[in-house]
Formats: C-alpha cells, sequence, structure tokens
C-alpha cells in the first residue's frame, strides 16, 4: 500500500507537469516558440527539443524500451541551443514531444507500484544493493523537477498581458 501511494503521488506531480506543458504549448504559436526566452537564452524550441529527448532517453534508462527518435538527442541534449543550425521544424518537435510522452504513459501505466523500486538500467546490481534510492522512482521524481524548471522558462515565451 506504502509503495502504491508513494508511486501514485509521484505519477501525479509528472502527469500535472505534462497537463501544464502541453497547456502552454496550446497558447504558444509556432514562432513564438522560435524565440528565445529571454535576450541571449534558450529558444522554446530547443526547451521542447530538450525536454522531448530527456524524457525519450528515459525508456532505455527505466528499461522500458529503445528511445523513440535517438536523431533528436544531438541537438537537443548533447549539444547547446543555437549550435546546431538546422533543427527539426517547431511542428516536428511537437510531434516528438506528444509520441514521446504517449508512449511514456503507456509504459508506466504498466508498471505495478513495486516495479517503480526496481533499480534503472544506468546503476549495477552491486551499486544498487549499496544504493537501493537509485531506482526507476527517483529517476521519475528527478525528470518531473526537471521538467518544472524547463516549465518555468517557457512560459516567460507569453506575451505580457496588458495593463
Amino acid at each position: 500500500m506504502e509503495k502504491e501511494l508513494l508511486t501514485n503521488l509521484a505519477l501525479n506531480g509528472w502527469n500535472s507537469h505534462i497537463i501544464r506543458i502541453d497547456a502552454l504549448l496550446g497558447k504558444l504559436s509556432d514562432e513564438q516558440l522560435n524565440n528565445e526566452v529571454s535576450p541571449g537564452k534558450n529558444r522554446g524550441i530547443y526547451l521542447l527539443g530538450h525536454l522531448a529527448s530527456v524524457h525519450d532517453m528515459m525508456l532505455p534508462l527505466l528499461g522500458l524500451g529503445d528511445s523513440l527518435n535517438t536523431a533528436y538527442h544531438t541537438p537537443f541534449v548533447s549539444k547547446p541551443d543555437k549550435e546546431v543550425k538546422d533543427l527539426p521544424s517547431v511542428a516536428e518537435v511537437r510531434a516528438y514531444w506528444n509520441k514521446v510522452n504517449a508512449e511514456l504513459a503507456n509504459q508506466f501505466a504498466a508498471l505495478k507500484p513495486d516495479e517503480w523500486f526496481a533499480r534503472h538500467t544506468a546503476v549495477s546490481e552491486e551499486d544498487f544493493k549499496k544504493e537501493p534510492h537509485r531506482n526507476r522512482l527517483s529517476v521519475l521524481l528527478s525528470r518531473t523537477t526537471h521538467m518544472a524548471y524547463h516549465f518555468g522558462q517557457l512560459a516567460l515565451l507569453q506575451p505580457k498581458a496588458q495593463a
């Protein structure tokens, strides 16, 4: 029961941030996503591609399957914004975001509470015995915080309300 409660709390946090970002994306135009969140900072398309790529990388990290599009990992994770000149279109990045999160939702729904407390693939069996907190649930929690951070940046792309 305790593990079920903890996993439900974590999944509710994850899902609420997905919903918040989806709602924000529904308000932002492709043009707005091509803008920097503030002068000299990342563009919205980069932040969205970054989030989608990090989420995609969760599939193999959690032992849930292969990444859906490893070609996006270099321009959105390995390289800083503006270093890669030919990024995919905003429409393609939006579609990638939706596809990755739909796949994660399906995979998450299939996991039983005990399975969230199993080790992730970046930790050895030996290290996991010493550090059982290095589990799937800890990955979900850290990625939820990561998503919340970048949501705050993406929110800066909204036009200022008129006084």
